[in-house]
C-alpha cells in the first residue's frame, strides 16, 4: 500500500467513525486512537530496545 492510498484509507475511516457523532464522542474517539498510536509506539521502542541489548548493541 502506498502513502497516498494509507492516508486516503486512514481519511475514510475517520469521516466514517465521524458521521452522526457529537464533537465530543469525535473528541473522545480522537484521544482514545492517540492514546493507542502512543501505546503501540512505546511497546515498538521497547521491543527494538530490548532487542539491541540481547543483541549486544544496547546499553
Amino acid at each position: 500500500m502506498s502513502a497516498l492510498e494509507l492516508t486516503s484509507a486512514i481519511t475514510a475511516v475517520a469521516n466514517a467513525l465521524a458521521c452522526g457523532r457529537s464533537a465530543d464522542e469525535v473528541n473522545l474517539l480522537s484521544a482514545v486512537f492517540v492514546q493507542l498510536g502512543d501505546t503501540l509506539a512505546t511497546i515498538a521502542l521497547q521491543k527494538s530496545l530490548c532487542c539491541n541489548v540481547e543483541n549486544g548493541r544496547g546499553t
